[in-house]
């Protein structure tokens, strides 16, 4: 049968070796052991590298049992749980009879507690214990760097000034050829209007005005040699003063058969049903649009009908924002 002296010193054998593995060993009764990690570091002062540390620290209220000390004492040496326990918990009373004597108790390998002038357990880590697995063999070493390193001495030992000088002129150059191209587009690009022909303004900024318009110009421009007394206008040209006797609109606000109507265009579609579409969407915004056939086949929407070239200015302007293709067209 084992004396408790060895017993005691089995257990503290048995923390150090569940410190290793475990970052928190408590010993019931008495308190608990932390492992706290602390990664690889470089001392700027001394120019020592440490590897990566675990160091123990101790904390008085952890002294629960959680099993894991007394479990692994019963796994070891073969006894129950309960006389591992009663193993554990004697071990403990020693400790604090010893402490409470203002004796000094020694962990070897871990480190010293004494109780200091409040009865409060104090707990002093040895030094240069690591139970960091990952650090084993690994000791801390000292580099110096190298000092009075200028890259500017290499780099003009290797390549003379002329070659620098060459080097320089050659990226000015290559840099010219990339950004002069690319700053002249950045110029012509602002002063470049839309597409536009005489007579006829796109209307490609309409969404709902599909591609066939742009592709059939020259359909277009047979309709309006057709059609010479239905002349198109575009955003900035004049547009012809109607006679005054024809310009007077009656109260209804209807215009006169024999005077000149300025409708405003909103779009020109080959299908039909695109154009349907259109002129819903123009009654929902509270204009009554008209659909016409034009000699290309194309159905023309127009918005409203004005008796002025102003209103049908300021029409035109004002749904240009939602319509952004829309234009004058004037005629009998």
């Amino acid at each position: 049968m084992r004396s408790l002296r060895d017993l005691v010193l089995d257990i503290k054998a048995f923390i150090r070796e569940l410190l290793f593995s475990h970052d928190c060993v408590i010993v019931p009764g008495f308190g608990g052991f932390i492992g706290n990690f602390t990664p690889a570091r470089l001392d700027n002062k001394t120019g020592l590298y440490y590897p990566p540390l675990k160091q123990i620290s101790f904390n008085r209220n952890l002294n629960h049992n959680d099993g894991l000390l007394i479990g692994r004492i019963s796994m070891a040496t073969g006894l129950n749980y309960a006389d591992s326990r009663r193993l554990v918990e004697e071990f403990s009373n020693d400790i604090m009879e010893k402490l409470s004597s203002g004796r000094q108790v020694v962990f070897d390998h871990i480190g010293t507690f004494v109780n200091n002038h409040e009865n409060n357990v104090e707990f002093e880590p040895e030094a240069g214990i690591n139970y960091h697995t990952g650090s084993f063999g690994l000791e801390p070493f000292h580099w110096n760097p190298p000092r009075e390193y200028d890259v500017r001495k290499r780099v003009t030992g290797r390549f003379s000034r002329e070659t620098i000088k060459q080097n320089s002129a050659r990226r000015n150059l290559w840099r010219a050829a990339v950004l002069i191209p690319v700053l002249a587009l950045l110029i012509a690009v602002p002063f470049r209007s839309e597409l536009t022909r005489q007579g006829v303004e796109t209307t490609s900024l309409n969404p709902l005005v599909t591609a066939e318009f742009e592709n059939n110009r020259m359909a277009i421009e047979k309709e309006i040699k057709a059609e010479p007394a239905a002349e198109i206008y575009q955003a900035d040209a004049a547009l012809p003063e109607p006679a005054a006797e024809s310009s007077a609109v009656d109260e209804a606000g209807t215009v006169p058969v024999s005077g000149i109507r300025y409708s405003v265009i909103t779009g020109s579609f080959k299908s039909e049903d695109n154009a349907l579409t259109h002129i819903k969407e123009l009654k929902a915004d509270g204009y009554e649009p008209e659909m016409q056939l034009a000699p290309n086949g194309f159905f023309r929407v127009k918005a409203m009908i004005c008796s002025s070239k102003e209103q049908a200015v300021r029409t035109r302007d004002s749904i240009s924002g939602k319509f952004p293709g829309a234009w004058v067209s004037t005629g009998r």
